[in-house]
């Protein structure tokens, strides 16, 4: 195309719309894509698809298999190594249903990278049995019938078993504000907190 056809430059030597933003499209894909400058080292990019090997610490035990870096914590667990226990709900960070421990602070697997969980202690509900014994928490959940359909209920678990590592002996408040995370669309948050509330103190009782 002659310069005298060229859509992009005015007839005055001016740019016309398209020039201009044709020039900032190639200068948004150059810093995207991370071109150097002359002299510089071109930074390493990993594609999403691309393997990797990692080793999680899951209930106890090193789990060493290859995952994709865009891989979630909740996949990895549910899909590559059939710990189900971790339930899939919104996988958006708003229902809690994934709720597992990480360094035993509560955290959402669908939100947390496998990736970053490496060097971590990950817990889920499977990892407070012992033996076929359930745990302090989730005897309380029992006892106090906290759960209908049951989907949230671990959790819900994992979110009270958490809080209690926190804070032993929650109030009333600390312990709606530290289960606030987690949604329970049958409704049954006044039993929830009751099982909280036991298993605080049983959890006290060396129970």
């Amino acid at each position: 195309m002659s310069k005298k056809n060229d859509p992009t430059k005015r007839p005055n030597g001016g740019v016309t719309r398209r020039g201009f933003l044709g020039s900032v499209g190639a200068g948004a894909v150059v810093a995207a894509t991370g071109v150097a400058r002359p002299g510089e080292a071109v930074p390493e990019i990993t594609s999403p698809e691309e393997m990797v090997q990692v080793a999680l610490m899951i209930n106890g035990r090193i789990h060493r298999l290859l995952v994709e870096p865009r891989w979630t914590l909740l996949f990895v667990l549910r899909e590559r190594l059939a710990i189900t226990g971790t339930k899939a709900g919104c996988e958006r960070g708003e229902c809690g249903s994934c709720t597992v421990l990480v360094n035993g602070q509560p955290r959402y697997a669908c939100m947390s990278l496998a990736v970053e969980a490496v060097g971590t202690e990950i817990t889920t509900v499977e990892g407070l049995l012992d033996g076929e014994e359930l745990g302090t928490v989730q005897k309380a959940f029992v006892e106090e019938d906290a759960f209908q359909c049951g989907y949230c209920t671990p959790g819900q678990i994992m979110a009270a078993e958490g809080l209690l590592r926190i804070n032993p002996s929650p109030s009333f408040d600390e312990i709606r504000c530290g289960m606030s995370g987690n949604l329970c669309r049958c409704g049954a948050y006044p039993h929830i907190v009751n099982a909280v509330t036991t298993a605080a103190e049983n959890k006290k009782g060396g129970q």
